[in-house]
């Protein structure tokens, strides 16, 4: 999954490609639209390339496929229109070794189909052409994370003077060359910055808002009158709402918004409704000795959710990531370990995948139960890892092992697996091992290690033990127990 706090790679001009004078480069069919562009060069000598392609490439071939008495049929048209129809944005053809031009009825399917045909001159090689491609993809991807970096540097400053929401808007409307509003619960405009957009777009805005707030999204985006729109809920439903309206959508326009959503979260959260008093006043509470449900009506009514979430990147979790990921659950309650995050969320928020994130979500509780959702979290985020799935709910459904007190079922446990403890890598790949069916490729996926480290660990566990793990009543009882550890 990609990173949200990470711009996606922009494509590479076709007209930049083709200003490369080192390729000698050549268009010679096909529509000259300045705005195409190349997502990634693939070669290929398939008759029928539309099943290999994924949309968006330069495909390079140098006709091997081709028959002798291809140009006395239909043999190009039906080539070219499987590549349109693939989502191919340019074919790229090789003169020589195989053929001394490109062939006439190739420049006439490519123009009637409306392809753009490039000629790759003898002395440029395809592997020249894709690293061009990939050099070019480098540096705008270069750019706009030097761009991005900047937007949020200058963001986070506005959000430090006197007056921070009109700072940020303003601040946001520059990067993006266009406007931003900030919308109240009513959905009245509150603030604005930017040039404001003509005819049906203010109108088309103001409705995107209102319809994140009545369906309790976190973010929609719509086009009308040649302009980008975009909405991001601020906050845990007080209402509020971002509005950007752009004429253009560059990969790290998001990324941007989401940096100025977050902070305009925090601006406008801590004065509606007294949420940030209530917070403080509960914490103050707990480090006082209160219980967790004698504080619990100062956070807010009903029943809870414990979210663990783990991020798909390498590393600890980035606290304004975290802050981004509370924002998007519907919560501000949030908290930064090493390795996961932590989420306090109301049940009437129904938790969605994330991009960029692994979900474990606990059942429902109230508060006397929050420590037993926070395990159930727990287990959830690491069947989650397991499995490779975005998010696993923990099982509502009463299972057998609930039958067993769990003081004993604990104690049981702990005397089963304590040849391995000490060793939490043994312990973790048993865990992954009989939760994926003794998988030894998907264990070894699941957690990042060859396969022969999975079996030289089971080795391991099945000698500590001493116990048969082929046995399948064996890996009923050890999947019991690991569970209660």
């Amino acid at each position: 999954m990609p990173d949200p706090a990470v711009p996606p790679t922009p494509p590479v001009p076709l007209a930049a490609l083709l200003a490369r004078e080192d390729l000698a480069l050549r268009q010679i069919a096909g529509p000259a639209d300045p705005a195409a562009v190349v997502h990634w060069a693939h070669t290929s000598e398939m008759a029928d390339p539309y099943p290999y392609l994924l949309g968006g490439e330069l495909l390079l071939t140098a006709g091997v496929h081709i028959p002798e008495a291809a140009g006395s049929g239909t043999y190009f048209d039906d080539y070219v229109a499987r590549i349109v129809a693939a989502g191919g944005a340019a074919l790229g053809f090789g003169v020589a070794p195989v053929h001394d031009r490109v062939p006439r009825a190739l420049v006439a399917a490519c123009d009637a189909y409306e392809l753009p045909l490039i000629e790759v001159p003898p002395q440029t090689t395809f592997s020249g052409v894709a690293r061009a491609v990939w050099q070019l993809m480098a540096q705008a991807r270069h750019a706009e994370l030097r761009r991005v970096t900047e937007a949020q540097q200058s963001l986070a400053a506005a959000a430090a003077r006197p007056h921070p929401v009109p700072s940020v808007l303003g601040q946001l409307a520059r990067r993006v060359t266009g406007r931003a509003v900030l919308y109240g619960p009513e959905g009245t405009e509150i603030a604005s910055a930017g040039r404001e957009p003509e005819g049906e777009a203010a109108e088309a805005l103001a409705r995107l808002a209102r319809l994140v707030t009545e369906r309790s999204s976190t973010t929609a985006t719509d086009t009308t009158a040649g302009l980008h729109l975009a909405a991001y809920a601020l906050g845990a439903g007080h209402g509020f709402v971002l509005g950007v309206a752009a004429p253009r959508r560059d990969p790290g326009d998001h990324t941007i918004a989401s940096v100025a959503a977050v902070l305009l979260s925090l601006l406008t959260g801590e004065h509606q409704s007294g949420t940030g008093t209530a917070r403080s006043s509960a914490l103050v509470r707990l480090l006082l000795g209160a219980a967790p449900q004698d504080v619990a009506a100062l956070l807010g009514a009903g029943e809870w959710l414990v979210v663990h979430a783990g991020p798909d990147t390498p590393g600890a979790p980035d606290p304004v990531a975290a802050s981004a990921l509370g924002a998007a659950l519907g919560s501000p309650l949030v908290d930064v370990a090493r390795d996961v995050v932590r989420v306090l969320v109301p049940a009437r928020w129904e938790p969605a995948p994330q991009p960029g994130w692994t979900l474990g979500v606990s059942a429902a509780v109230g508060p006397r139960e929050w420590a037993d959702a926070d395990t159930q979290a727990a287990r959830a985020l690491a069947r989650a890892r397991a499995t490779r799935g975005e998010l696993v709910r923990h099982g509502a459904r009463p299972a057998l092992a609930d039958l067993v007190p769990s003081d004993e079922a604990e104690a049981h446990a702990r005397a089963l697996l304590a040849p391995l403890t000490g060793t939490p890598a043994l312990t973790e790949t048993l865990r992954a091992w009989l939760s994926l069916h003794g998988s030894w490729d998907r264990t070894a996926v699941a957690l990042a290690v060859h396969r022969n480290t999975v079996r030289q660990r089971i080795a391991r566990c099945a000698a500590l033990l001493e116990t048969d793990l082929d046995d399948p009543d064996v890996r009923m009882e050890l999947w019991f127990a690991l569970r209660r550890l």
